[in-house]
């Protein structure tokens, strides 16, 4: 029980080659370490050490996926003041002006939605090819 509870009082100095500092700061950045000396600990000890992996190569899709939603929000923001305009209007004149415009907008809406599913199909088959890959 005492030795949890001992100050980490005993020093180690270690030299490195500018090229090896390099080395092992990037190492450290891609680990889940907050600093330098537990991540040394870690691997001078032997404990276990979790390294963050990032897939560069999807970084193309999740910004196309973040332009699609933010289109379909649009979309959708564009659809609601269409229908509460309607139902606002409901029994006066301007009633089938708004369903007319509901009707364009509707028109409009279509092309954009296939083209966001199809998009949407393109990169699940590609995610899909990928896991495919990595199994093998």
């Amino acid at each position: 029980m005492e030795a949890e509870n001992e100050n980490r009082s005993k020093w180690i100095k270690v030299r490195l080659k500018p090229s090896e500092e390099i080395l092992l700061n990037k190492r450290f950045k891609k680990s889940t370490f907050q600093n330098v000396s537990e991540f040394g600990r870690a691997m001078i000890l032997g404990k276990p050490v979790t390294i963050i992996h990032r897939d560069k190569s999807m970084d193309e899709v999740l910004e196309e996926l973040i332009l699609l939603r933010r289109e379909l929000n649009f979309i959708g923001n564009n659809l609601n003041q269409a229908v509460r305009n309607i139902n606002s209007a409901h029994g006066f004149p301007d009633t089938r002006l708004w369903m007319n415009l509901l009707t364009i907008i509707n028109g409009k809406l279509e092309p954009s939605i296939t083209q966001i599913k199809e998009r949407m199909n393109k990169y699940a088959d590609l995610w899909s090819q990928k896991l495919k890959v990595e199994k093998a």
